[in-house]
């Protein structure tokens, strides 16, 4: 049990430091719903698509997994190491280009709910969504690797189920913040400044929980 505690206490970490920067563009994102064309089910789905797509991308890490030893697999935690460390001596908040979606595409609307949420889906607002999502991944796919690394089918798949109920909680945040935008504008700031420690601390113990510590202490003597 305290296993998979564990596993879950890495996902949320892990999906947390790598999308606080995603709070700002949600909600710039969240400023242009109209009722016509462009809708709350756009960027939720958008993110969704997009989620996946950095999740399928991070998968090698756990294909890995299953050829080469746990303990050696830890030495990707060095990854979050150095980002956050590369973070920290920056001290540069990082610019992110939000492209703004197009508002004018023809509108894909039916009367019948289901209908009305699958055409969402290829509606090409949603894909604008998506792509932004992508390209926001920054650091995503990297953090991701050394986590899926080493992990079983069943922790694989907790850590999975973490990342997109978190993306529809932090989608419902920023649409709850998008008449507080000074809130957000803290949050998203000092967030950012504890991202570096946390990535460090993280890398830290995917090394101890897949047994790195041990192996290299085994290998000096």
């Amino acid at each position: 049990m305290n296993k998979l505690v564990n596993v879950f206490i890495q996902g949320i970490i892990a999906f947390t430091v790598t999308n606080i920067d995603d709070m700002m563009i949600l909600l710039l994102l969240f400023s242009q719903i109209d009722n016509s064309s462009f809708r709350k089910r756009h960027i939720f789905i958008g993110q969704y698509l997009g989620f996946l797509s950095i999740i399928i991308l991070s998968l090698p890490g756990f294909f890995g997994g299953l050829f080469i030893q746990r303990e050696w697999l830890g030495l990707l935690g060095i990854i979050p190491i150095v980002i956050g460390m590369k973070q920290l001596i920056n001290q540069q908040t990082e610019s992110t280009e939000v492209q703004t979606v197009n508002p004018h595409f023809p509108q894909l609307l039916h009367p019948n709910p289901t209908w009305s949420f699958l055409l969402s889906i290829f509606h090409p607002n949603t894909y604008q969504v998506a792509a932004i999502t992508i390209a926001n991944s920054g650091d995503n796919i990297s953090i991701y690797i050394p986590l899926f690394a080493g992990q079983n089918f069943v922790n694989l798949g907790i850590i999975i189920a973490v990342f997109l109920a978190m993306v529809g909680v932090g989608c419902g945040i920023a649409y709850l913040l998008t008449s507080q935008v000074t809130i957000a504008y803290i949050l998203s700031r000092y967030g950012r400044a504890m991202i570096p420690f946390i990535l460090m601390a993280l890398g830290l113990f995917i090394m101890y929980d897949r047994g790195t510590f041990k192996l290299l202490t085994q290998i000096a003597k």
